[in-house]
Parts: structure tokens; sequence; C-alpha cells
């Protein structure tokens, strides 16, 4: 499916940008946020978010290592909406539809990723063109269902008919196997032979 580099290209120029900004503004988005939300060592694990989210968001783009990139990606999005999005259920004054309003990029985050787990990078991108290679180098042809293409006798149509008749269907040779002879008669005939069919 070619077209799941839209997918790609959604989920990952988001994380991108949220990564980004973590660096630009770290207390309103990096180190500052995670410590006012409960996250153990803000300043510590505010970078190291943001450099997952960059570098996995980039991944995610080009379309190499997607499946395994998505992973870690899952787990960032699964925390963010436990520490920032389910307490505003139980905020009053917020509850359900103020969250759903709230995390509708972080569900849509996190259903791109199980997308792309489940369907992998597409025709289109980085893992694609190395499973081609792959292929290539192993003798397959890609796209053909991954069967490798057999090279020998049975590649040849002249040699498949001369091994059939090297098998067990070897035909016997004998007086007037020769190919230059010319074929016998019919039996209990003799072989007709020189001028006026005079028998030899």
């Amino acid at each position: 499916m070619r077209a799941v580099i839209l997918i790609r290209i959604l989920v990952g120029w988001v994380f991108i940008s949220e990564g980004i900004q973590k660096f630009l503004f770290p207390q309103a988005l990096g180190a500052g946020r995670f410590a006012k939300i409960g996250i153990p060592l803000p300043q510590f694990a505010a970078p190291a978010v943001g450099f997952v989210e960059i570098f996995c968001g980039a991944l995610l783009i080009l379309g190499l290592f997607t499946r395994w990139v998505a992973i870690p990606l899952l787990v960032v999005i699964g925390v963010a909406i436990a520490k920032t999005k389910v307490p505003e259920l139980f905020t009053p004054g917020q509850g359900i539809w103020y969250m759903l309003h709230d995390a509708r990029a972080d569900f849509s985050m996190a259903l791109g990723l199980i997308f792309l787990l489940i369907v992998g990078a597409g025709g289109i991108s980085v893992d694609a063109a190395r499973r081609g290679f792959r292929e290539y180098r192993a003798g397959r042809t890609p796209g053909d269902g991954g069967e490798p293409r057999r090279r020998g006798l049975g590649s040849h149509p002249e040699r498949e008919e001369e091994a059939s008749g090297e098998g067990g269907g070897r035909r016997s040779r004998g007086l007037g196997s020769d190919p230059q002879e010319p074929p016998h008669t019919i039996a209990g005939q003799p072989k007709s032979g020189g001028p006026g069919g005079i028998a030899t």
C-alpha cells in the first residue's frame, strides 16, 4: 500500500515537532512541564523523550525500521495520555468531553502508530527498498510472493526434456537407434534398400 506514506508523514512530523519544542521551550513543554505532571527526573526525562520523538519520528517518515520505532513512540504517547489526559476525567469543570477534545491529537497519534505497527511502512519506504534488495540478492524477483527462482536444468525447456530422458524414462538404444539411420518398417517386413526397392 503506497498510501501508507501519508500516515507515516502525519504521525512522524507531529512527533518531530513536539520533540524539537521540548528543547526550544523547556519550561513550557520540556523539563518544566514534566516536573508539573509528576515525571521523575524531569531534567533528564524531557530531553530523552524529545530525542526519541525526533529520532523515531524521522525514521517513521523515511519508512526505516517502521514497526520497531513505532513501539517507543507508543510508550511515549501512552504515558502522555495517562499523565495528562486521563486526570482530566476527574477534574471538576472538565470531564469526558473536555478530555476527548484535549486528547484528540494524542488518540490520533496512538491509532496511527498501531496502524503502522500492524501494516508496516508500505511500498514507498526505505523498508520496502531494503526488502527488495534482499530479495534481489537472494535470487528472487520483488513482488513475486517471495518464491526464489530455481536455476539449473529445470530453467530451460530443452534441458528439462534432456533431464526427463536421463531419468527413469530413458529410451533404450539399440540397432536402428542411430539418428542417421532411416526408421524401421512395419514389423515382419524387411527394410527396403538400394535402387528398385531390392531388399538388403
